[in-house]
């Protein structure tokens, strides 16, 4: 029993050993990739705000380098680790490290991460195949550089980095070939190690046979415990080893991370004296700035001179024949001090008659809005009882008249309604034009709102509003609104009922004939509706001019009466082309 727990012991402290050996290369692996990191002059380095570090296939360095992320930084920022299963997914990284074992193609890598700026380092790949190749040796790492590569990604090394870089492939076969006679080596052992373990295995089993067979339980079992205390002592033990070996990794990465502070402490030194080689060449920069000004100075006062001296000669010359013109000036000037206090008296009574205009036009604008006033106060109330007391008399007394005498009621019931949309529009038509605070109105988001507006109507008649890109113009939002809504409501309401509407809006921008720097827009609203016929197309802006019946087409007739007074307070123009049966064109123009 004591030789089977020996052995036992025995397999478990080589097993220990092999797994402490590997944690400690595992974490050396991920020491040297940020070594690699911290020592490569990264691009636009103050721009990112987390350093990233890929790894590619399953393994399990990632752990390590998570361990580590959590303790430190990278150039002051924090570490992130993330892993990839396809090269075609690498994407947001700084770095990228990858193990052969995994079998991903070096060249592909390349291609893929080429101009992303990211640096690419891997382990046991040929040399100089990538940026940083790294090779296991005994319990450490050594590595290569491809200068090449690096520089053309923009990167710069440290020269600690390359100082203690293979330099050469024979020194790097060499490696290879001495890792892999250890590899060979540990196989070996490893072989051996199972057929010594197979064989203790064999004795182990023969020895509990025999203590199967003993009579006497007491013996065996105190034999058992002094085994056991045996081996509790040994496992006691190799813990300690562990906790050895353990505090030797603790100090191989603390001797590693004042490597690296040193490190940063020699860059930090190499950046002050760039800075302060920058500000002395910016010092000479700013004296020969200075020097190129003052001569540029001395020239120009030169020029100067140079320029005087022929004005004065030129000036000589012109004062004889300005002395000349002076007299035929000064005959010339006297005649056009009469002309100009004739037209100035002229002037004087033409502006005398414009006040007196302007007083007149002031006084019938008064008059308008003392009417409108009537309009919409004195005309609508009576007119507003009379709907009273017939809704009330048709509730009250409607079952007492006979159809005739319901019919008369509904007539003017009719009729007052009539009246007071006939009174409201002639109210807003006096309304119109009054404002004269033109903004900055986009006909594009005004059409918009009218398409939301006529929802219901585009549903139940089916109409299509068709428009090319419209202007921002200067105007009153509210009375273009009405002039476009006024325009579009027509071309839908005055269509045959198994016709589809289809209404066209466009614009495109004119000269003035007369004067070519003065542009304007031309806006069209085109439709396919019942046409207006040549006869009617003169009175058609007129107030209350209607050309069909009520009962066919609804309206109070001053809509497009509404539209020419709108045009007309923008300083522009209305007209329309129509053809009986296909449709109406009316155009207007406003200014730019």
């Amino acid at each position: 029993m004591l030789f089977a727990w020996l052995t036992l012991f025995s397999s478990n402290k080589v097993t220990a050993q092999d797994t402490a050996n590997e944690e400690v290369k595992r974490v050396q692996r991920a020491i040297f990739i940020f070594n690699f990191a911290q020592q490569v002059g990264w691009p636009e380095i103050d721009q990112i705000d987390t350093f990233k570090i890929g790894v590619l296939g399953p393994d399990r360095t990632i752990i390590d380098l998570k361990s580590m992320a959590q303790k430190r930084e990278i150039f002051g920022k924090p570490v992130e680790i993330s892993r990839f299963q396809f090269v075609k997914n690498i994407k947001d990284i700084q770095l990228l490290y990858v193990h052969n074992k995994y079998n991903y193609d070096i060249n592909y890598i390349l291609g893929k991460i080429s101009g992303k700026n990211i640096l690419l380092v891997t382990e046991d790949y040929f040399y100089n195949s990538s940026m940083i190749n790294m090779v296991n040796v005994g319990n450490s790492f050594e590595y290569e550089i491809n200068a090449n590569r690096i520089k053309n990604e923009d990167f710069q090394i440290a020269s600690s980095l390359e100082q203690y870089a293979i330099t050469s492939s024979q020194k790097w076969k060499g490696l290879f070939k001495t890792t892999e006679k250890s590899l060979e080596k540990a196989l070996d052992e490893n072989e051996e190690q199972k057929v010594a373990i197979k064989d203790k295995e064999e004795r182990i089993k023969q020895q509990q046979e025999k203590i199967s067979n003993q009579a006497k339980a007491i013996d065996t079992i105190k034999g058992s415990v002094l085994d056991r205390n045996r081996w509790i002592e040994k496992l006691s033990s190799e813990s300690k080893i562990t906790e050895k070996k353990y505090e030797e990794k603790l100090l191989i990465e603390k001797e590693l991370e004042k490597n690296i502070r040193d490190q940063v402490t020699f860059i930090k030194n190499q950046e002050k004296k760039i800075e302060a080689s920058i500000q002395e060449i910016q010092k000479q920069q700013e004296h020969l700035d200075q020097q190129n000004k003052e001569i540029k100075e001395k020239e120009q006062i030169l020029e100067e001179q140079r320029s005087e001296i022929e004005n004065q000669r030129t000036i000589n010359w012109s004062l004889i024949a300005l002395i000349s013109l002076i007299l035929i000036g000064g005959v010339f000037v006297y005649r056009s001090y009469l002309n100009k206090k004739r037209l100035n008296a002229a002037l004087e009574a033409k502006n005398k008659e414009i006040h007196q205009q302007s007083l007149v036009l002031e006084s019938k604008n008064k008059e308008l809005e003392q009417f409108a006033y009537i309009a919409s106060h004195d005309l609508q109330e009576p007119l507003n009882t009379i709907s009273s007391f017939i809704g009330l008399i048709s509730e009250d007394y409607g079952d007492s008249f006979d159809d005739i005498g319901k019919e008369s009621l509904s007539f003017i019931k009719n009729a007052s309604i009539r009246m007071k949309k006939l009174i409201d529009s002639l109210l807003e038509y006096s309304r119109l034009g009054r404002t004269r605070d033109f903004t900055k109105v986009d006909m594009n988001t005004v059409l918009v709102e009218l398409k939301d507006d006529f929802t219901n109507i585009l549903e139940r008649t089916n109409a299509k509003i068709h428009s090319k890109k419209l202007p921002v113009i200067k105007g009153n939002p509210v009375e273009l609104r009405l002039l476009l809504q006024n325009l579009v409501s027509n071309g839908i309401k005055f269509t045959e009922e198994d016709t589809i509407p289809e209404i066209q809006v466009a614009a495109i921008k004119k000269e003035r004939k007369d004067e070519p720097s003065k542009k304007y827009w031309e806006f069209s609203v085109k439709d396919n509706g019942i046409g207006i016929p040549k006869i009617h197309q003169d009175r058609i802006f007129a107030i209350f001019q209607r050309l069909h019946s009520r009962e066919k087409y609804q309206g109070t007739g001053i809509g497009l009466a509404h539209c020419k007074k709108i045009v007309e307070s923008h300083n522009g123009e209305i007209w329309l082309e129509s053809t009986e049966g296909k449709g109406t064109t009316f155009y207007f123009t406003i200014p730019e």
